[in-house]
């Protein structure tokens, strides 16, 4: 099949192997003008690794959760283990959108050190129990469906941790000096 190209009083066929080609050319055209780092920052190619520690079961777990544009099943289920509510011993998986927002956060860090972990996943029973305590726990926490947690990063400056949080502008932070912590999900953008 030709497609009819018209050009003033001019008019060309154009088979589609031959319109195939001048696109192909023209990607590669385009492509040519984007830096190369820009190309790079595209590529699903790599590896995404975590390193975590619990500070309330004194469980370490270093894996690498996504390879070449793939999430990794067993370490996501490791990971959701270490993260599980301890008071009820009950592990859900975890959102996979919270892992790569530690890793965006790690990196604009510039660190490599174990993110501590105070609390990860909450079962509905613990959440109620520690909203009855404080006023700091909604009702209807992120930790509950698995799309939040509680951390610390051992020699980083948690007025710097929250600010790179912030800045990643993936989801809610929320910031807590006199308990050690700042708190992220990957919920709606906010802050407190």
């Amino acid at each position: 099949m030709f497609k009819k190209s018209t050009k003033g009083d001019h008019v060309t066929l154009l088979c589609p192997a031959r319109r195939q080609l001048l696109l192909g050319l023209s990607g590669v055209a385009l492509c040519s003008l984007i830096p190369s780092k820009a190309l790079a920052s595209r590529s699903t190619k790599g590896v995404r690794e975590l390193s975590l520690y619990n500070r309330h079961t004194g469980e370490h777990n270093n894996g690498s959760y996504w390879i070449d544009g793939h999430y990794q099943s067993e370490v996501l289920n490791d990971f959701s283990q270490l993260l599980r509510d301890h008071r009820q011993n009950v592990a859900a998986p975890m959102d996979k959108r919270l892992f790569d927002l530690l890793f965006s956060l790690k990196s604009t860090l510039n660190t490599d050190n174990e993110i501590h972990v105070i609390s990860g996943y909450r079962s509905p029973k613990t959440n109620a129990m520690l909203a009855s305590k404080s006023g700091g726990v909604a009702k209807k926490s992120y930790h509950m469906q698995g799309m939040a947690m509680d951390i610390a990063i051992p020699g980083v400056n948690l007025k710097t941790l929250r600010d790179a949080a912030l800045s990643l502008k993936l989801g809610g932070v929320g910031y807590y000096p006199k308990s050690g912590f700042v708190h992220v999900d990957c919920g709606p953008v906010r802050h407190w």
